[in-house]
Order: C-alpha cells, then structure tokens, then sequence
C-alpha cells in the first residue's frame, strides 16, 4: 500500500468538491446563520442535571467552539454514553472515525489515534492522565477525542491525537439524585449513583459513585471495580470558583491476552473457547488517589486566567501467562510470562491566562500558559521461570481447558526508578485577520529531564528541550461553514511513553508532523459534518548497536467523514468514516519492513448509530461498526480479518423520572477479532450481549 494512492486524492476531490456544494447550497438557499452555539441540556435518567454546549471543546484550555478549531475531533457527551451503553473508552474509539483501539495486553486503554499506537495520550480536565489502566466513565460529563498532533497544549506525544475527559463538577443551585442499574447476559453488573446538593448559593457538593462486577464470554473472567469521586464548587466572589475533587478507584480482574494465530496469519478459529492464561496467574489490580483542584477568575471583560493542580499516587500490578508461539504441525503453543509493578506519584500544575484585545482593528485571542510535571516512578518486573529451570518459556498441546503447570515469577528483569521533571511554556494567537479570515499562530516550549536509575536497565539522565509549533487557518465564507488547513509538531522522547528506561540514551526524541485540510459544515437543524484529510509523517533515531545513529521514517495519510446531529426531531445520527494507508518508508535496522504497512492500521473503517423516538415514551437504536483487515506487527505476517459488528437498543421511559433500556452488542452473534498485541495475542471478540439497565432520579 503506498502513500500516494489514488484513493486518497480521489478523497482531497471530494473535499474540494463537498466545499463547493456546501457553499454554494447555502449561498441559493439564504442558509440560516448559527453563530451561536447550540445549548443542548444534558438532562433526564442519568443525572445529567447540567448545560452543556455541545460544540465547544474544554480540552483546549477555553471553550472553542468546533467549527473554528483547525482539526478534527469528537465529542460525545454523557447522555449520550448511556444511552448507546457505553461503559469503557473503548467502546468509545469503536464508533469514532480514524480511531481504532488495541489490545493493551488485556489490563489497560490502548488506542491508535491515526495510525499511531498509545497508552499515555490521555487527560483529565486538560491534564495529564498517563498510568495504564481501564478509565471508568461513570464520573464523565463529555469525552473529546481530538486527532492530529497536539503538543503546543498537551506536549509530548499526541503525536496521532488526544482523548480528554471532562469531569463532572458541582452544580450550585440544584439539588438531584440519580442511579442507574444494569445487569448484561454474561453475568457482569454496574450500580452508579449520582448527587448533587446546593449547599447554599455560592457552594455546591457532588458524589459520584459506582461499583462493577466483571464477567464475559472467556472463561476464568471475573473481577471488579469500583470508584468514588466527591467534588466541590465554590463560588468565591462573583468572577472566581473552584471546584476540588477526589477520586479513589481501586479494579482488579483476569488478564486475557487472546489467542495465537495460525499457519495463514490469522487466528485460529477453533481456539476461539480457549484461554492461553492460567487463572491463578493472570491478573491487574489498581488502586489509585487522585486529588484534582481548578481556579477559575474573570479579571475582566477582556482578560481570564486559570489555574489547574493535580497530585495522583498510583499503584498497579499485573501478572500475565500468554501465548508466544504456536505451531500448527505439532499443534503446542509457547507461553510466556511476567509480572509487573509501578507505583507512581504525579503532580502537574498548569496555568493559563486568555485575553482578547484589538491591534490596527485586527482583534486576537492570546493564551499563555505554563505547565509544570513531576513524575516519580518505581517499577519492577519479574519474568517467568517455569519449573524452576530458568527457562522463561514453556511448550503445550493446545487443549480445552489448556492444561498449564510449573509457573511461576521468580526471575528479576527490571528494578528501576525514575524522576521526571517538565517545565513547558506555549503561547498562542488566534487572530481574526478579516470578517472571514482567521489564521491561529502558536508555539511551546518543553523541557524534558529524567533521571533513571535502577537493576537491567540504563542508569543516568537525558534532558530535551523542544519547541513544538502549530499553525492553522480557518476560512468562513458563512458563519456555519468553515474551511481550514493546519500543521503542527509533535514529539516523543527516547524515554518512550511510560519512561521506565532511557530507550537509545542520548538521542534527539521522535518528530511527528502533522498537515491536515478540512471542511466543517454546521446545519441550520442540529446536524454538523466534519471532512478532513491529514498526513502524519514520522522521523525516529534508533542506535545502530556502534555508537552511531540510523533515521527511521514512516508516513501515514488519510480521510476522515463525520455527520452528527439530527435529521428531525425524533431521529438522531451519528457516522463516521475514514480511510488510511501508510508506509514504513526506511528502517535500516529492520530492512525486511521496509515498504511495510504500519501495524493495527485499518485501510477502511465505517461506523454507523441511529436512535429514532417513535413515541413520546418509546425509543429504538440500530448501529453498525467495520473495520477492514489489519496488520498485527509490522512484519506484515499476519493480520486479523475485517469485520462487521451490528448493536441495538430500545428504550422506555415508565415515567418523567424513570427509563428502562436495553442494549444489544453483536446483534447477529458473528466471531470476530477486534485487536491484538502480538502475532499471537489475537483478542476474541464477545458474542451477542443484552444488558437491561433503569435508571432514574428522584
């Protein structure tokens, strides 16, 4: 598959051609203007007592509404997530076009934002969210994935994109309480409970609460998890709040990292009951305190200022027995294994002050802001060592149940510990050049110094320091249509994303760039369509072994469609679409991949969910997800299939304050493979699923 496809300037023709007819459909048709955002209100069963504008992204450090952000992005509220039974980030990315996720090896969020693979793009509020783990949504107002690299607000990495998630926060002046219970055909059950309490005018408290029990379709699977998050608002004087929050979760279940592929690069079908873990052995178990405080003032009309601090301490363990190898002659698989600690502390402060003004009757919006991390990490692994022979693998005759014995931890890989310290500094201008016109203009400035110390790793320090630049401009020939085209860098230090180690000591960090073009269109009725077509290109250093350097590159191009909003008032749409192809360009290091494809880069993808009121009481929703075949490594050896997956749902509501729903994933039971981590970590996809929830408020 090559970069320069004609399919993918068959995509930029119809960019350019859909712009056209969108300009000129509204030009003969006198389109209604919409310069203000649409205020949707987030209420009903599922304690969604608040406004929100639903075009308007809070990761960006202030709303902006979409249309005039020179990206793509999503976001999806929490209505919204309940309504399609969303329960996890993953479920999420299914729907979301040019994201796809991965495996994460069966304990963590993993996704591939763009062709990019990652497990640390995450943020809470604007801040840094990057311990691996599974993120729970029952405290989440809205989730903004937004793709494209994003450093001058996030810094490093984001280099395929980043997913933020906004939390709930006390509402002053109201007072409700709602819950929802559910229960799904596997035996796995969810209570969450939601309350708000106007203490008085100027304070207000929030409890969100939940607790999940863990079942699917693989045996040994069990587990649970569950979480508390109180928050305060205050209202200090009548330009100032503060809203202070503390999360607690604690999760623990069964690591399942699939199954092998077999003599055709696919999985093997017939394994698709069996698990290639040992029950006693294959766990995660998390448990983390997060204190999280925002301070919001109003100088004045023009001038605004917040200030962020969070302070998490995190402790999480996993162990996993998984498949290795597997040959089909002798019909035995190879398992593999290890345990792994960290225990980590992060703090992050953040500033930002936005100012309007107006130079030579040229009006800006300035941010400037400043950031401070500090991460300290101890982390430990131990490796398998199989009947006490020293040998971290052993051989099986695949069996159902397979049938492991002589396990065990025993034998010390990695002590290491590290200190991170990041000061960052970005400004940005968003200038309205003409009435039509807007050109944004910004840079950041990062500094990057870890030190690493520990047993099997490198020992010692690196520091970088790098200025990440973003440019964009945005063109509206009317107020609901805008045309705009970005660039923008990202980077990734040797360190990786989790920095356990120092990866190729004293190299400069990986450059992402970043172009992208794009159409946004806003209907006057509620429904918003987002093209775009982007190019991600990446230049790594790696070590070859002799003291020297070799450059390694990749390209990825794409395009990506989204229509959502509501073609009346009883029928709401979402859809999406994206096509992507790459090309590892050059790795001398790896000559064989050379020319290759990407790893988990899915060339089609198309998601599709329609929600249709067809009485006052009675709702019905219908979805369909494909994602075409992937590659699972970039030896390009083997691959899982394409796939369809079709989900339902019916809703009813018994009265004002009480719905009953039911969800249906994989409504015609098809066998599929949705990621994996390895050549034979092939995850197998659920079966069909039913999950009856109310939910109510009183």
């Amino acid at each position: 598959m090559k970069p320069n496809s004609p399919r993918l300037f068959a995509a930029v023709a119809f960019s350019v051609a859909l712009t056209t007819t969108c300009i000129s459909a509204e030009t003969s048709s006198g389109g209604k203007d919409s310069t203000a955002p649409e205020v949707v209100e987030l209420t009903g069963y599922v304690a969604q007592s608040s406004s929100l504008y639903a075009d308007q992204v809070n990761a960006l450090k202030t709303p902006t509404p979409i249309i005039n952000v020179p990206q793509s992005l999503s976001i999806i509220g929490s209505e919204e997530i309940a309504l399609r039974g969303f329960d996890s980030i993953g479920d999420i990315v299914d729907y979301t076009p040019g994201v796809n996720n991965s495996q994460g090896e069966g304990h963590r969020d993993s996704v591939v934002l763009r062709g990019v693979r990652s497990t640390a793009d995450f943020f809470v509020d604007g801040v840094r969210d990057d311990v691996q783990y599974y993120r729970p949504l029952y405290n989440v107002e809205q989730v903004e994935i937004l793709r494209g690299p994003n450093a001058l607000l996030f810094g490093r990495g984001g280099t395929g994109g980043v997913l933020n998630r906004v939390m709930k926060k006390g509402q002053i002046g109201q007072d409700f309480n709602a819950y929802t219970f559910s229960l799904d055909s596997f035996g796995a059950g969810e209570v969450q409970f939601d309350s708000n309490v106007g203490i008085n005018e100027d304070t207000a408290f929030r409890l969100n609460a939940h607790y999940e029990s863990i079942e699917n379709h693989r045996d040994f699977s069990d587990g649970d998890r569950y979480g508390v998050t109180p928050t305060f608002k205050f209202k200090l004087t009548e330009d100032t709040t503060l809203d202070v929050s503390y999360e607690y979760m604690d999760h623990e279940r069964f690591i399942d990292r699939g199954i092998p592929t077999g003599a055709d690069g696919e999985p093997v079908k017939d394994f698709e009951d069996i698990v290639f873990g040992d029950p006693d052995l294959n766990e995660s178990i998390l448990e983390a305190h997060v204190i999280r405080a925002l301070l919001q003032h109003k100088f004045s009309d023009t001038l605004k200022g917040n200030f962020t601090a969070s302070y998490g301490d995190y402790d999480k363990t996993y162990y996993n027995v998984y498949a290795a190898g597997y040959n089909p002659v002798t019909n035995t698989v190879t398992l593999d294994g290890y345990s792994d600690n960290t225990q980590r502390q992060n703090t992050v402060l953040s500033g930002n002050l936005i100012k309007e003004l107006e130079t030579a009757e040229i009006e800006h919006t300035l941010i400037f802001g400043a950031e401070y991390i500090n991460t300290s990490s101890d982390q430990f692994r131990f490796d398998a060592d199989w009947d006490n022979t020293g040998s971290n693998t052993k051989d099986f005759v695949v069996s159902d149940p397979l049938q492991i014995t002589g396990a065990q931890y025993a034998t010390l890989m990695d002590d290491t510990q590290s200190d991170l310290d990041v000061y960052s500094f970005y400004v940005q201008d968003e200038i309205q050049l003409l009435e039509q016109l807007q050109l944004v203009l910004g840079a950041r400035f990062d500094s990057f110094d870890i030190d690493v110390s520990g047993v099997g790793g490198v020992t010692g320090s690196q520091k970088d320091q790098e200025v990440s630049p973003r440019g964009g401009l945005v063109y509206k020939p009317k107020d609901n249509i805008s045309i705009y085209a970005s660039y923008s860098q990202s980077f990734l230090p040797q360190s990786g994303e989790q920095f356990a180690d120092l990866g190729d000591r004293g190299l400069d960090p990986d450059e992402f760039t970043n172009l992208e073009a794009g159409v946004k269109w806003d209907f006057s009725q509620g429904l918003s369509l987002t093209t775009a077509i982007f190019q991600i290109d990446q230049d790594a250093l790696e070590s070859d072994g002799s003291g020297g350097s070799v450059s390694v590159e990749s390209e990825i191009n794409g395009f990506e469609a989204q229509l959502q909003g509501r073609l009346s008032d009883k029928w709401f749409i979402s859809a999406g679409y994206s096509y992507m192809e790459g090309e590892i360009i050059g790795d001398p290091n790896k000559p064989a991949v050379e020319g290759n494809t990407p790893r988990e880069l899915p060339e089609h993808m198309f998601s599709l969910w329609n929600r249709y009121q067809l009485t006052e009481k009675f709702g019905l929703g219908l979805g369909v997800i494909y994602q075409d075949e992937t590659y699972i490594t970039e030896d390009n050896d083997t691959e899982l299939p394409s796939y369809v997956r079709v989900d339902a749902a019916a809703y009813y509501d018994i009265s004002e304050n009480l719905r009953l729903q039911l969800n249906i994933e994989n409504l015609t039971d098809k066998l599929y493979f949705p990621h994996a981590h390895g050549d034979h970590q092939a995850t197998v996809g659920a079966p069909i699923n039913a999950t009856l929830a109310i939910s109510g408020r009183f």
